[in-house]
């Protein structure tokens, strides 16, 4: 008799009821895929197990804070805007007023500046012991060099004329921004023009695989569901109990790569693949590491502060949520409890649409500090015995106690698009095409049921092929041991 197709109660349903008991591939019932057929219908198939260590899987932080797109190419590129305003560092020859060795506030490496001539400047100049604020004017700038400036401060001929500075040509004894010009009447504009600033960072996906063996003999641990399609017909689908360890742990699986995923380096072992960038890796190279920040009972409101510091260095983005292992959790937790709440302000909940139940129901408690709104929650992954937990415990290096995420979008350019356009700060690209889609890929073979190979057992295989793509990393913050 000929399989009977049953409409599934769920929009999209990948299972198709057999009219027989036949243990089809189309008929196989997956129990862990959310929001599925039997998530949904049969939630008390099973019979009861203790669950010994609770509910195992640690997986929900991608799913609290990120978003997930199509990609068709090995790599994706994208570009993340610069700093608007002109800023640098650089080494000052007191005497003359010349700045040489110039750097971006953002970057070690030496680079071409955009001062021009008539720019007005607010330097710091740092001359063993003292630090002083001067005002200069730009006399020699991008347009004869882009390597070195001139600048001579209002009031004094050079900077070694002025009260508490001495000659001092320290490599980074200055730093300098812009804050605008000053032109006689009847000159001439300023020569050149600011280009904006690009940045253009990519990732490569990693593929991910796992599968479940189980010998022909031993399914006879198939379970089979009766089901009665909209017709009045009945259809079988059939499952093995067995195999939902192996798909719930392929599923953290897909969330811990997309957390520690790490490049190899060049001289790597030839054997070792090329690896992606994982979240954990693209704050330590582009983002805010705070180190000890939260690992004492003795941290005060001060300490905390110098985070929001860090941030208002960067985005000053409003709304941010912190993932915490459970001393850095229960620290800030008695940090707080020392503070009056009224004295600190209310907390708003713009990122669970300004509802405090919402932020309850999720795990995550509010409080606001200056411009900063922060939602904290315990981070499982960071906990367990079996994943982080077990490597932070005692760590004085390379242990990890949270992370901070920006809440909301960003706008970042769009190579493939040509255009800007807006996307999470944090979020998954898998491969897919119209051929082929490797979100998260699952197929059963060997002799159960229609036989695709000649061994004597039944294997479901798992893949995926993905990255993540951590944009405006600079607005993270790791926080680490």
């Amino acid at each position: 008799m000929a399989n009977a197709s049953f409409a599934g109660p769920v929009a999209g349903s990948i299972v198709t009821p057999a009219s027989q008991k036949m243990t089809t591939a189309g008929s196989y019932l997956d129990f862990n895929v959310a929001g599925g057929w039997a998530q949904q219908y049969l939630p008390e198939l099973y019979e009861a197990e203790v669950e010994r260590y609770g509910n195992r899987s640690i997986g929900s932080f991608l799913r609290t804070v990120g978003a997930e797109e199509a990609m068709a190419s090995d790599q994706v590129i994208w570009s993340e805007q610069g700093r608007l305003h002109l800023a640098y560092t650089g080494s000052l020859a007191t005497a003359t007023g010349v700045v040489t060795a110039v750097k971006g506030i953002d970057t070690a490496a030496t680079e071409a500046h955009a001062v021009r001539v008539g720019a007005t400047v607010i330097c710091q100049i740092t001359t063993g012991s003292n630090v002083k604020v001067v005002k200069a004017y730009c006399t020699a700038g991008c347009e004869t060099s882009t390597s070195t400036l001139t600048l001579r401060p209002y009031g004094a001929e050079h900077f070694d004329d002025l009260a508490s500075v001495a000659v001092d040509t320290t490599a980074g004894n200055c730093k300098f921004f812009v804050y605008g010009s000053d032109f006689g009447k009847g000159t001439a504009n300023i020569t050149e023009s600011v280009e904006p600033n690009f940045k253009t960072f990519s990732n490569s996906p990693v593929i991910i695989k796992d599968h479940f063996e189980i010998s022909g003999s031993d399914t006879a641990q198939i379970g089979w569901v009766e089901v009665s399609g909209e017709d009045g017909g009945n259809g079988y689908l059939w499952y093995i109990k067995s195999e939902g360890d192996t798909r719930k742990r392929f599923d953290d699986y897909l969330e811990m790569v997309m957390m520690e995923a790490q490049t190899s380096h060049a001289s790597a072992a030839a054997a070792i693949p090329a690896g992606s960038e994982g979240l954990f890796a693209a704050i330590q190279a582009r983002g805010i590491e705070a180190t000890n920040q939260f690992d004492s009972t003795a941290d005060t409101l001060s300490d905390f502060d110098l985070l929001l510091k860090e941030l208002d260095s960067q985005g000053a983005i409003e709304e941010n949520a912190m993932f915490l292992g459970r001393d850095a959790s229960l620290n800030i937790d008695g940090m707080l409890a020392e503070i009056s709440t009224g004295s600190q302000g209310g907390t708003a909940y713009g990122l669970f649409d300004n509802s405090e139940d919402m932020a309850i129901n999720l795990g995550f408690t509010g409080f606001r500090r200056g411009s900063y709104d922060f939602y904290k929650t315990d981070w499982k992954y960071l906990n367990d015995a079996s994943t982080r937990g077990l490597v932070n415990t005692g760590a004085t290096i390379g242990g990890v106690e949270g992370v901070l995420v920006p809440a909301g979008t960003t706008s970042v350019y769009d190579q493939g698009m040509g255009r800007n356009v807006k996307r999470p700060f944090l979020h998954v690209r898998y491969r897919a095409s119209e051929a082929d889609n490797r979100k998260l890929k699952s197929w059963v073979t060997g002799s159960v049921g229609a036989a695709t190979t000649g061994d004597d057992k039944m294997e479901v295989h798992y893949l995926s092929e993905r990255c993540l793509v951590v944009q405006a990393a600079n607005n993270f913050v790791l926080f680490n041991s």
